[in-house]
This record gives structure tokens, C-alpha cells and sequence, in this order.
């Protein structure tokens, strides 16, 4: 099945809303870390019209530039690494952040996260990136970009906790005011 980049994109957007906030809308079931059974999730999708291959979803795992979903080792199962609204436990370990973490918002939510830091809002976590490109780019998606400087080192002393997952992205419970840069004006 050759499919274009557009319907690569919709694909990808459709196993995302399906992987991480909606699985039973289609009849899929995940487990307790997010795991889906790849033919499952084929099947699923194709009662709902939407119809892909092994390759296909192959090409999207491999293929994202965001690298949002990963397969286990067998092949036989998939999920996406972070983001979900729904209740899963990803399993990542606790590791040690660099000293500086990026967030990428857009300028519009600057006042409220001054007031109360960064929320994980409809996700468990919120999420960090190690390096300014990538969160200058999450921030432009919803407006003009914003990227906070997160002052990772000072709240592990103080005891915060971040994982990592498979594609890079830190993730932590909060992150309180104090620990937030804005950029120089």
C-alpha cells in the first residue's frame, strides 16, 4: 500500500487519537502500559473505514518525525511513548535531567503559567524537551512560539522527578513558577 505523505500525516493522526485518548471509540483495547495488538488496531480501524497495512503502519512508526509510537520487540504490539489522556503507566525509569529543559508554549497561556507553572492539563505529564529547536516547533503549533527554560537540575534537588522516553521527551508531574525562564526580551 503507497501512501502519500498527506495520507501518512492522517494516518499517524488518526493511531494517535486512537493509541493515546480513544481506543474504545473503535472497540481496541490497550493494556495497562498503552499496548495495543497491531492486528487489533488494523481491524479496528478498518470497521471504522479506515483502512491500512502492516507496511503502512510500519512507515508511520518509522517515519514520524515526532517518533510518537513505538512497536515492542516482537512486532505484535504498539503504542505511543507519551501523551496520553487515558490511564496507562508507561514504565519509563526515573533518570537524572540535564541542568536546562525547554518547553515550547504559545504566548497566549504566558500569564496563567506564571501564576501556576506547567500543568500536565489533559495528559499525565507535562513534557519537556532537552533542546530549543524542538520546543520552539511544539510551541508554534497552537500560536506564537514561547519556549520556557526549565531549571531541571534545581528541582531535582528539590526532589521533582523526570523520566525519558524512547523518542527523547523528559517528562514530569509539574513544574512549579520558580523554576521557569522566560526568554530575554
Amino acid at each position: 500500500m503507497n501512501m502519500s505523505d498527506k495520507q501518512l500525516v492522517r494516518l499517524s493522526k488518526w493511531i494517535s487519537l486512537r493509541l493515546r485518548h480513544d481506543p474504545a471509540g473503535i472497540g481496541l483495547a490497550v493494556d495497562s502500559a498503552g499496548w495495543a495488538a497491531v492486528d487489533d488496531l488494523i481491524a479496528a480501524s478498518a470497521r471504522r473505514g479506515v483502512r491500512f497495512d502492516r507496511a503502512a503502519l510500519r512507515t508511520v512508526v518509522d517515519h514520524n518525525n515526532k517518533r510518537r509510537f513505538e512497536f515492542d520487540e516482537t512486532g505484535t504490539r504498539i503504542r505511543a511513548r507519551q501523551g496520553h489522556s487515558i490511564d496507562v503507566e508507561l514504565g519509563y525509569a526515573d533518570a537524572a535531567p540535564p541542568e536546562l529543559l525547554y518547553h515550547g508554549t504559545a504566548d497566549r497561556f504566558l500569564a496563567e503559567i506564571r501564576l501556576s507553572g506547567l500543568l500536565p492539563m489533559s495528559r499525565h505529564d507535562v513534557h519537556l524537551s532537552a533542546d530549543l529547536a524542538t520546543a520552539h516547533a511544539v510551541g508554534a503549533r497552537r500560536g506564537r512560539p514561547i519556549v520556557l527554560s526549565v531549571d531541571a537540575a534545581a528541582m531535582a534537588a528539590q526532589g521533582h522527578t523526570f523520566r525519558v522516553t524512547g523518542n527523547g521527551v523528559w517528562l514530569t508531574a509539574t513544574v512549579p513558577p520558580q523554576y521557569l525562564r522566560e526568554p530575554a526580551a
